[in-house]
């Protein structure tokens, strides 16, 4: 029998030792890894739905890993848990009882572990049995009209022209996740710009491992419909964190994660070109990601999905070129980044009209206003990102960031 496995200890070695032990016993086992006190905290909606059982790892004092133990366990249809206490403190550990069974020891003991699992799995084998056998169990992956497998809905959160979004819980990548699904897969024959763009978002985002890019878990057809399985972001986007004042050494803290995110997509001949705060998110640790790359264009793709001088973007965020569907290259990323560092140290735009025209007219024909006194040693910053001709810019995200460690203990 194989085995999946979402293991969760505070300590590494803890998670390498039990990690050891079960692929003795099972070679192929699948084990996803969970950094308790370092890795986000567990969503509520978390079922582990995709697991054979859990195998929490704590040492003394056990308080705190019993507490969230016997939480998990109290959610309805959460996975089995294994878990083992070791060294003293074992009166604060959970009460073992049906799903949560409790092995103490100063040592891990190997044959212990390997019953317990045992037991663990053959009991979720059962449970999702007469899960299945309920009428009503296909709902559990319904997104809309779709059937997706592997993944299993919580609700419904946005709509967009093209895609519907959704949030599940992913059994392939162990945890929460945003799902986009596309309205439809066209016909091979058909030409769908919109298409080609989210399977581009995809391919994208999917070849990149960079801390401040979004994560993509997964991609597939299901139904006729396209969809794509992404990182979940619960602290929310920079446009919600806007609403109150932003720090300013917090602002350049910022504004230099930005920047990470565009010299790393840059650097693979990609430009975001749709760069506004509700594509940017906030993670738990409090840290920026980039996402949504629907607009995002490959330089070294042949075919110009967005056809010839179409406009795209959001008009506040939008560079002069882009704004006059000119030619575009990644310092219009950064003019689109400039506009964000301006809102995020004076709570304000620097363009605005009663129109999207006028807006755009100001971003070419209209000087930005001036920082208060309080900011002017970011002046140099905004007038190498807001300058109206991209050959006065910063000349890439990279530059940019030399200028960010120059600011020093001016922040």
């Amino acid at each position: 029998m194989s085995l999946r496995l979402l293991l969760m200890a505070a300590r590494a070695e803890h998670r390498l030792l039990v990690r050891k032990h079960v692929e003795v016993e099972w070679p192929d086992a699948g084990i996803v890894e969970h950094a308790l006190g370092r890795d986000p905290p567990i969503e509520p909606e978390f079922e582990a739905s995709g697991f054979d059982a859990v195998v929490m790892v704590a040492a003394h004092p056990l308080a705190g890993a019993a507490h969230l133990a016997n939480e998990l366990r109290a959610r309805p249809g959460f996975a089995p848990i294994v878990f083992l206490a070791l060294g003293a403190g074992a009166a604060e550990g959970p009460v073992p009882r049906p799903g949560l069974q409790v092995l103490h020891g100063v040592r891990l003991d190997r044959a212990a572990l390997h019953e317990a699992l045992g037991i663990a799995a053959r009991e979720r084998r059962h449970t999702l049995a007469r899960l299945r056998a309920r009428p009503d169990y296909e709902q559990r992956h319904r997104f809309g009209d779709v059937t997706i497998r592997g993944h299993r809905f919580i609700r419904q959160i946005g709509t967009g022209g093209m895609c519907s979004i959704y949030l599940a819980e992913s059994e392939r990548a162990g945890r929460i996740a945003v799902l986009k699904v596309f309205s439809q897969v066209p016909d091979v024959s058909d030409k769908v710009a919109g298409f080609d763009r989210f399977i581009q978002e995809y391919e994208i985002v999917a070849g990149l491992c960079h801390e401040h890019v979004v994560r993509i878990f997964d991609l597939g057809i299901a139904d006729d419909h396209a969809y794509i399985a992404m990182e979940h972001f619960p602290a929310g986007d920079l446009r919600r964190r806007l609403q109150a004042p932003v720090p300013p050494a917090t602002a350049v803290a910022y504004l230099d994660e930005i920047a990470s995110a565009l010299e790393a997509i840059h650097a693979v001949g990609i430009l975001h070109r749709d760069l506004k705060p509700a594509n940017i998110m906030l993670r738990a640790d409090g840290s920026l990601c980039l996402i949504d790359f629907g607009l995002a264009k490959a330089d070294a793709l042949d075919a110009d999905l967005t056809g010839t001088r179409e406009i795209f973007g959001t008009p506040y965020y939008m560079s002069p070129e882009q704004g006059h569907a000119e030619p575009i290259d990644e310092r219009s990323d950064l003019y689109s980044l400039g506009v964000i560092f301006y809102e995020m140290l004076t709570g304000q735009k620097p363009f605005k009209g009663s129109s999207a025209m006028e807006v755009i007219y100001k971003h070419k024909r209209a000087s930005a206003p001036p920082l208060p006194a309080q900011f002017a040693a970011y002046e140099p910053i905004l007038a190498g990102l807001l300058a109206k001709s991209p050959a006065d810019r910063f000349a890439s995200a990279r530059v940019l960031r030399k200028a960010i460690a120059n600011l020093g203990n001016g922040a």
